[in-house]
C-alpha cells in the first residue's frame, strides 16, 4: 500500500520523461487530478484522462516534448512529504525559478498554482515544485 499517492504520481511522470514514453499511467486521487489539471493548464502536460478498470481508478497522462524530443519538465520535486510537511502563508509564497517554474500549493480553495493561491490570498501545504 503507498502512502503517498502524490509523490509516486510525480516519480512515474518522472521516470517515464526520462524513458521517453509517450504516456504514463497513475494511480487515481482527487489531489493528484487537480495537480494534473494545473500542469496541464501550465503546459508541462498534454493531457490526462481518468480511466476505470475494474473498481479502480487511473489517470493516463499524455506527457509533453519540444522539437528535439526532450522532455517539458526539466524538474518535478515533491516538496511537502508526509515526514515533514511544509506550510507557506499567503505572504510567503514566492516566485519559483524567477517565474519560470511553477509551485503548486494545496489551500482550502483547493489546490492551485502559487500564483493563483497569492492572488487569491490564501495560503497552504506545498505540494511540488515544477520547472
Amino acid at each position: 500500500m503507498l502512502n503517498d499517492l502524490i509523490s509516486d504520481g510525480l516519480t512515474r511522470i518522472r521516470n517515464a520523461s526520462m524513458r521517453r514514453l509517450e504516456t504514463a499511467k497513475l494511480l487515481h486521487s482527487k489531489v493528484v487530478e487537480a495537480t494534473l489539471s494545473i500542469l496541464a493548464a501550465k503546459g508541462y502536460v498534454e493531457s490526462y484522462n481518468v480511466i476505470e478498470e475494474g473498481n479502480k481508478k487511473f489517470i493516463n497522462v499524455v506527457l509533453k516534448y519540444d522539437e528535439y524530443g526532450r522532455s517539458v519538465i526539466n524538474e518535478l520535486k515533491r516538496v511537502s512529504k508526509p515526514g515533514r510537511r511544509v506550510y507557506q502563508g499567503k505572504d510567503d509564497i514566492k516566485r519559483f525559478k524567477n517565474g519560470y517554474g511553477t509551485v503548486i500549493v494545496s489551500t482550502s480553495k483547493g489546490v492551485m498554482s502559487g500564483i493563483e493561491a497569492s492572488k487569491a490570498g490564501v495560503g497552504g501545504e506545498v505540494l511540488c515544485t515544477v520547472w
